[in-house]
């Protein structure tokens, strides 16, 4: 009972934090700076630029938001080209990790028998994290190309600064999300990854020994012939052959026997 309901937590962490992700791709503000509304005029004008995967906009203090869309696909920034790519890869690898998983998990009564599915429910988590992977490593390609700008001492003539946007943190924290859900499917099937060891005490002083094939029994795998003694058991036993042999050879008395 406590592995399926760890195994649903995973399942449902997991495909939240996938969730995340996958909004990101289309929210606005990745990126946001602002121009105005500082001093102490009585008329504050200010105005906004912000960008996402597929567009520059700019908003004026009137609401009013002209937009102007990025060309086709091989004209694009190349690190809008990185991000977008590390995005949907790692969505895709996500994918196929939530199917997996939800093949795999206890509760559901697809995917064969329980060794098959916890073997099922490991590669999804494996998927997991590799997708999770996918995905930090564009949230931290878009966040050193602002930084660069951000931070750098001097900037030419119309380059803006601009900060950090929702989007980022939120796809942030469905990677952690994610990263934490695949955690949780590896604990319900650490006994794949690390089996059990069968210890047998062959005598009671404590010496133990563990078994190295399935195929020996108690006897053939831990007793080996000859380390402890061999035993005959349809053979004439020692004491037998040994009266045997008195009977066939001749008894011999000597000289002070016969005088006697």
């Amino acid at each position: 009972m406590r592995k399926r309901l760890i195994q649903i937590l995973g399942f449902l962490i997991t495909s939240l934090g996938w969730l995340f992700v996958l909004c990101t791709m289309a929210m606005d503000y990745w990126r946001i700076t602002q121009l105005g509304g500082q001093g102490g005029s009585f008329i504050i004008k200010v105005a906004w630029y912000w960008s996402n995967l597929w567009k520059d906009c700019f908003t004026d203090s009137t609401a009013v938001t002209n937009c102007r869309d990025f060309p086709v696909l091989w004209t694009v920034t190349p690190f809008i080209q990185g991000v977008r790519g590390l995005l949907m890869c790692g969505l895709t690898l996500g994918f196929f990790a939530v199917v997996l998983c939800f093949v795999g998990m206890e509760c559901t009564f697809i995917g064969g028998g329980d060794k098959t599915k916890d073997k099922l429910l490991l590669s999804g988590a494996v998927f997991h994290i590799a997708g999770s992977v996918s995905d930090v490593s564009a949230y931290c390609l878009y966040i050193n190309r602002i930084a660069r700008t951000t931070f750098a001492p001097s900037v030419g003539l119309g380059v803006l600064r601009y900060d950090l946007g929702p989007p980022i943190f939120l796809g942030l924290v469905g990677c952690f999300l994610i990263v934490l859900g695949a955690m949780f499917y590896a604990v319900t099937v650490c006994t794949v990854i690390c089996p059990e060891r069968q210890v047998v005490y062959a005598y009671g002083g404590g010496t133990y020994m563990v078994p190295r094939t399935r195929g020996r029994t108690l006897y053939s795998g831990y007793y080996r012939p000859g380390q402890y003694g061999s035993y005959m058991g349809s053979g004439p036993s020692y004491s037998s052959k040994i009266s045997k042999l008195s009977q066939t050879t001749p008894t011999k008395f000597s000289d002070r026997d016969a005088f006697v």
